[in-house]
């Protein structure tokens, strides 16, 4: 069922980004709609990425990936990366989330040095933020896109 909103509150961009992140917030992932799974997956990758990289992209969406494996993840989030215009994040995840993946699990289980996993993570991050933010103004323009399939607007 979606979220019932008035149109009043979604008047502006920051109205429609926040009310996009209580839709896919409000229930437990994974829902019912491909579009929300989508827009969860999407949202997490760019707000774990932003606040912490991808050591905490692994550490909070570790679960779900363990799931999931890293393949079904990796695939899942480099679809909607493709599909929101965002291609050159897309390549930075093909090139090293499941080996860093791999390297995480690996330190979690004391089997490799710290330096190992951290040189891979710095690479990875560096590469993220070589896209100079590019993200959140792709992301903004997808959930303003996607925003009616989500909430059900209603006149006052």
């Amino acid at each position: 069922m979606k979220l019932k909103m008035n149109r009043k509150d979604l008047l502006t961009n920051d109205d429609i980004w926040n009310a996009v992140i209580t839709v896919i917030s409000e229930k437990d992932f994974p829902f019912e709609s491909k579009r929300v799974n989508e827009t969860w997956v999407v949202y997490h990758y760019y707000s774990e990425l932003e606040s912490g990289g991808h050591e905490m992209l692994l550490h909070w969406l570790g679960d779900y990936i363990k799931e999931v494996g890293i393949q079904q993840y990796q695939k899942e989030l480099i679809n909607i990366l493709e599909k929101i215009g965002a291609a050159d994040y897309a390549v930075v995840e093909m090139t090293y989330l499941e080996q860093l993946w791999q390297l995480y699990q690996a330190l979690e289980e004391n089997e490799i040095e710290e330096e190992k996993f951290y040189s891979k993570i710095e690479s990875a991050d560096s590469a993220y933020y070589a896209q100079d933010g590019k993200l959140g103004t792709l992301l903004e323009s997808y959930f303003i896109e996607i925003h009616t399939d989500l909430i059900n607007i209603v006149e006052d």
